[in-house]
This record gives structure tokens, C-alpha cells and sequence, in this order.
């Protein structure tokens, strides 16, 4: 974990307030004066800053839910529907995350939760661009024009959605099955794009959230991210805290 994101969790000051203090000098590690903003710090340093040593945060939690149909992404419903709050009950899960992003009642997949609010922030800030992938069956078959409409970016209500990189698995008369992915978030952005070359979607599923995959998790089911998924995470978090995020 880098130095500076290591004393923001632990309360010394906010990230950029960090950086200050570790240019400045007033930072230890293992005894040694660190200057160095890549500086990085794991299981057993030891951290001091004013004469005090800083204890490190409890490991922000990332879990990986796939969402079932007919499910809220809040954690209650005023009309009581069925939330993952209930989800994560069942499952037997404590820690006290929340989801990042949404996926509508309808539209199953792919979520991650965690309580790592700065990591949120970056995954569903419009400045970074996170990848999505749903897998969508619509009805009909798509055109070739459509398809180019697709990957050319589609004019929707509240403004030109960006082009989308697309795969057609399965197609005849009646249905298409298609994979897409988007860089943007908005509200039931690939039913409206769809909606919009009047092929509406039947069923819609996200395979994929930035690197989070959905893989074989059985609706309902919930995982840890693994090692390596938790790595492109922070990956993610710390290129963003370069960037001024």
C-alpha cells in the first residue's frame, strides 16, 4: 500500500495532506525518514508520524455478488422489495460494505460491495471510464447498420452515449444474445440503447466490472475478491490518487 494512502486510512490526514507530510519529512518507516511518495508499506513496518507510531486500518473488505433478478441495489426498500441488504443476510455477511455503482431490479450480475469509500468513489467517477460488460439478450436479430450504430455511439435523451464494443454470441429470427461493453454509467443506459434501435431487452446480465468478473458465482452467492482482483483495485485507486482524483 502506498505511504500516503496507508496514513489517510489510518486518520494522520487526508491523502493529499499525506503527500505534504511525506515530502516535509515528518514520516517514519521502520525508523527511517521516508521522502519518497512511491514509498509503499506492508505486514510488519512500522509506521511513525509525531513521535506516535500509526496503527494500520483494518483491510478494506471487496466482495463480489452476483445480483439476482428481482433484486434492489439499496440496502432497504420503502415498497419492500427484496434488497441485497437481504442478500447479504442470507449470506451471512456482517461487515457493513455498500455496493458500488447499481444494477437495476431487472438485471442481474456482477456487483462488488466494499467499505472502501475512496475506491468507490474512483470506480464510478465519469473521469476514469471503468469498463462494463453485459451480456444482453434483446429481441430480433440486429442489423449490420444497427451494430455500427453501436460501436459509432447512439443518441439517447440525456445525451450521445459513447461508442460500445460489441459481440454477437447467438443470433436468429426472434432473439440476439449480445456481449457489450460500455465505459459509462448511466441509468439503464444498454436497455435505452437498445430500446433505441427497437430491439428491447429481454434479460440482461453484467459479466464484468472493471476487474471483477462474474464467472461461474451462482446468483445470490457471494466471494471475496481474490488477490489477484484486490491487486487491480489498487492499481486502479492509486493511479487515480496520482491523477488528482
Amino acid at each position: 500500500m502506498r505511504l500516503q494512502r496507508y496514513l489517510a486510512a489510518g486518520g494522520v490526514a487526508s491523502r493529499r495532506r499525506s503527500e505534504e507530510l511525506i515530502v516535509a519529512g515528518l514520516v517514519r518507516v521502520n525508523g527511517r525518514v521516508a521522502r519518497e511518495l512511491g514509498t509503499t508499506v506492508g505486514p510488519g513496518d512500522v509506521v511513525e508520524y509525531g513521535g506516535r507510531i500509526v496503527e494500520p486500518a483494518l483491510e478494506p473488505a471487496y466482495l463480489v455478488m452476483n445480483k439476482p433478478h428481482g433484486v434492489m441495489t439499496t440496502m432497504r426498500d420503502p415498497e419492500g422489495r427484496r434488497t441485497i441488504a437481504d442478500v447479504l443476510a442470507r449470506g451471512k455477511i456482517t461487515r457493513r460494505v455498500v455496493p458500488v455503482g447499481r444494477l437495476d431490479y431487472d438485471t442481474s450480475g456482477v456487483l462488488l460491495l466494499t467499505d472502501d469509500g475512496a475506491l468507490a468513489h474512483v470506480l464510478t467517477h465519469p473521469r476514469f471510464g471503468v469498463e462494463k460488460t453485459y451480456r444482453a439478450t434483446v429481441r430480433g436479430r440486429l442489423t449490420p447498420e444497427q451494430i455500427a450504430t453501436l460501436q459509432g455511439g447512439i443518441g439517447l435523451d440525456d445525451g450521445r452515449a459513447e461508442p460500445a464494443q460489441l459481440r454477437v454470441v447467438a443470433t436468429n429470427r426472434e432473439r440476439s444474445v449480445i456481449d457489450l461493453t460500455i465505459h459509462e454509467g448511466r441509468n439503464r443506459q444498454v436497455r435505452r440503447m437498445f430500446e433505441q434501435l427497437e430491439r428491447p431487452v429481454l434479460e440482461l446480465t453484467r459479466l464484468r466490472f472493471g476487474p471483477i468478473g462474474l464467472g461461474d458465482l451462482v446468483p445470490g452467492a457471494i466471494r471475496e475478491a481474490t488477490a489477484r482482483e484486490r491487486s487491480a483495485l489498487r492499481s486502479i485507486a492509486d493511479a487515480a490518487a496520482e491523477a488528482g482524483a
